[in-house]
This record gives structure tokens, sequence and C-alpha cells, in this order.
């Protein structure tokens, strides 16, 4: 029989509603998520495939699937990336191919080209159009006017002007990046109501790990595919949140009681992975945080 703390039994055997999780580092947080997913499985008896496990990348949803089909094996439960998840969505509505994807290279391609075209001098190119391509997905992310933005990284302007050049490129290429496709997505299920219900139907339990690298699009989109069957489990650290440079918000997850008045959250406050010179000092820095 596995042995649980008393708060990761509590966040496992949850029932249905929200809840929201706070797991600091080597907490066992990937060992809830699996051992939740078990739990709904074999307690409650809910089907796997109305299961839906959604991460930020390949590599984390690869290790999250290989730990829970250890303890499950042959289930139908989903696992994805917001992109793969999203992605799927938008290829069995409007048959979309991995082809019409923008990959990382091409974005950089027409980035640098368009910097060139521009005559931006900058001896480093390469983190220029890091930056560029970051700025031009929180316009997306946030839905923020072009007209009202200010750039960073470059004359405001010529930014306004790279921004139209590298959307003509792309749709010259009949391609799609990653904030186009999540905002085509919620257009989607904004817009067919027939799609959103059938989505909802499939997804019944919704489990969102690194919910505090979450951007305003993403948690959009999670709220629609929640819907009124309101089983939105979240797992995040405020204090781990390092992507706020590509959207994150870290006001979402500390807002998560107020958007889900009837969540629960349950702390994991129990490190089993680091010793103790490790958590003193990392608790030194932390405690410095006056918004935590």
């Amino acid at each position: 029989m596995t042995n649980y703390s008393s708060n990761q039994k509590k966040a496992i055997e949850h029932g249905a509603g929200p809840l929201m999780v706070l797991a600091g580092p080597g907490s066992g947080k990937t060992f809830v998520i699996t051992h939740r997913i078990k739990y709904l499985i074999e307690g409650p008896g809910i089907n796997p495939a109305h299961i839906l496990v959604v991460t930020f990348s390949r590599a984390a949803a690869k290790e999250m699937k290989d730990r829970f089909e250890k303890l499950c094996s042959k289930s139908l439960v989903t696992f994805g990336t917001f992109h793969s998840v999203f992605f799927n969505l938008l290829k069995t509505a409007y048959g979309f191919g991995s082809e019409q994807i923008a990959s990382d290279e091409l974005r950089y391609t027409l980035i640098k080209e368009l910097i060139k075209r521009n005559s931006i001098e900058n001896e480093d190119i390469n983190t220029l159009a890091g930056n560029l391509l970051n700025e031009i997905a929180l316009v997306k992310q946030d839905n923020i006017s072009i007209k009202n933005y200010y750039s960073n990284s470059i004359s405001s302007d010529t930014f306004k002007k790279i921004y139209s050049d590298y959307e003509s490129e792309l749709e010259a290429r009949g391609k799609l990046d990653f904030e186009d496709m999540l905002s085509l997505t919620y257009e989607l299920l904004s817009e067919r109501s027939d799609i959103l219900k059938a989505v909802q139907n499939r997804y019944r339990y919704i489990l969102v790990d690194e919910f505090q690298d979450i951007d305003k699009k993403q948690y959009e989109l999670i709220n629609q595919l929640t819907g009124p069957n309101n089983n939105l489990l979240v797992v995040g650290d405020p204090d781990q949140t390092i992507y706020t440079w590509r959207g994150a918000d870290v006001n979402i997850i500390m807002n998560f009681a107020k958007d889900y008045p009837q969540a629960k959250t349950i702390i994991l406050n129990e490190n089993y992975r680091s010793v103790e010179a490790i958590l003193n000092g990392a608790n030194s820095v932390i405690k410095n945080n006056k918004y935590r």
C-alpha cells in the first residue's frame, strides 16, 4: 500500500469540484497528479477517456504519462501540452495538418529577415530576434492593439511594421504560430457551442501541471474546457514563476480562488528531495517576495 502524507492524501482523494495544489520543489506534485488520476479511475470509477492532463513541454507530458502507466497500464487518459491538445481540436474541426504550424526555425528565419530588411543594427541578432518574437507573442496573448503597444526592444514604429510584415509572411506561407493556434481555438469554442459542449463532455476532469507558468490566453481556454463540470485541478508554485518573459502571469494562480470560489486549496509543504541547507537558502530568498 502506498504511503501518502496527510495533504497528499487529501489532494489525491479530493472529490468533485475545483482544487488548487500549491506544491514546492520536491514535494511530490507528479506523485500527486498520477495517483490522483489512478484514484479517479479506481475510486469514483471515472472513465479514463474523460480525463485530460495538460503540461507545458512534451518531455514533461511524456514523463507524466510514463509514471502513470506504471500505476495503470493501457489507459485512455489524454496527456499533452497546450500545443498538442488545442492543435488536435483544430485538426478535428478544420482538418489542420502539422505542416501548417510554423516551426521555431521558420519563425526565427522570418524575423531575422525582417530585422535586416528594416536595417536594424544590433550586435546580437539572435537575441534581438528572440526578444521580438517574445513581444509579438505577448501582443497576441493579451489581445493588445498593436496601435497601443510600445516595444522594449526597438522603436515602436519599427516594431509595428515588423509585426505587420511577420503576420503577412506567415499568412503568405499558410502558417500559424502558437499564439494564432490558441486564438483560433478560443474563437472556435466561443462560436461553436456544439463543439464546446462535445469537448466538455469528453474531458470532464482536467488537471494542469506547472500552473504558475500559464498565460491569459491559455487560462481562458482551460476555463472554456472546464465549463459546468467544474472539475479542474491545478498544481503549481508561485515562487517558481520564471516565464513572465513569455507571457506567464503569476496573478492567475494567485487569484485562482477568486475565479473559482468553491475551490479548495491544499499545500504540499514537505520536501522529499533537498537537504536542509538547500531548503534554508531557498526559503531565505523566497521570504523577500512581498506578494507571496
